[in-house]
């Protein structure tokens, strides 16, 4: 039976290209989404896979712990998440770490962080049964590096890449494997480009090709060894 990769948070920029890199490797793909509204574009762009598509709000963790419940009753247990934070500018957008109090802090966190644990502690307990899975994660350069004009993303993209990096260590001799994707620049294709188009924050940033990011991921995955991988296309860090 194909092993099952769900992409949750999935755009047209990178979630789609990690359907793609590991749907050429013979996994059936679940992708998920708050709207239907591109899943028929999504299946087309996606021929020889197997790709199912299905909506929720993955921050919501009823609507979260449901669509992983429909995607193993149509397609077998999940072997591999994907999480792409695509709503890190959700709400107000930016706020300067200047101006920023609790609750400008507290938007990314729950829209990010929260929604990434629950997914593992959605996950986990079946792929510790089973000893074999894989945990994905999306992440920004401003969880490495400060990047003060990142405002009050940057402390909650460094609390989730902090959360991999010990997951992977945490399950390295348990068979399942967590990494994360770190990344600076706009993804070619995707939607996150519209936060820092629309709102000039001065962020000197490039643009990153996702198939060559998925290409990565997949190493990621088939090596089992390496907890991140950067993806750097910032003018200056």
């Amino acid at each position: 039976m194909p092993k099952v990769l769900a992409v949750l948070g999935a755009g047209p920029g990178l979630g789609l290209s990690i359907a793609r890199r590991f749907g050429r490797e013979g996994f059936t793909t679940a992708l998920v989404s708050r709207s239907d509204a591109r899943h028929a574009a999504y299946r087309a762009a996606l021929p020889g896979v197997t790709a199912l598509t299905y909506t929720a709000d993955v921050t919501d963790e009823a609507q979260l712990r449901g669509v992983l419940a429909r995607i193993t009753e149509d397609a077998g247990e999940i072997d591999t998440v994907y999480f792409g934070p695509a709503d890190a500018g959700a709400g107000p957008g930016i706020t300067p770490l200047t101006e920023a109090g609790a609750d400008a802090l507290r938007t990314p966190f729950e829209s990010i962080v929260v929604p990434a644990a629950r997914l593992v502690e959605a996950v986990l307990p079946g792929m510790l049964a089973r000893g074999s899975g894989a945990l994905l994660f999306a992440g920004g350069l401003s969880g490495k590096y400060p990047m003060p004009m990142l405002g009050n993303l940057g402390p909650a993209s460094a609390a989730l890449r902090m959360y991999v990096l010990a997951l992977h260590e945490a399950l390295r001799d348990k068979g399942i494997y967590a990494g994360a994707l770190t990344i600076g620049g706009l993804i070619e294709g995707g939607d996150i480009h519209k936060l820092l188009t629309e709102q000039d924050h001065g962020i000197p940033v490039g643009t990153l090709n996702p198939d060559a990011i998925a290409d990565r991921a997949w190493s990621l995955y088939a090596g089992r060894e390496e907890a991140e991988a950067e993806f750097n296309a910032m003018a200056a860090v």
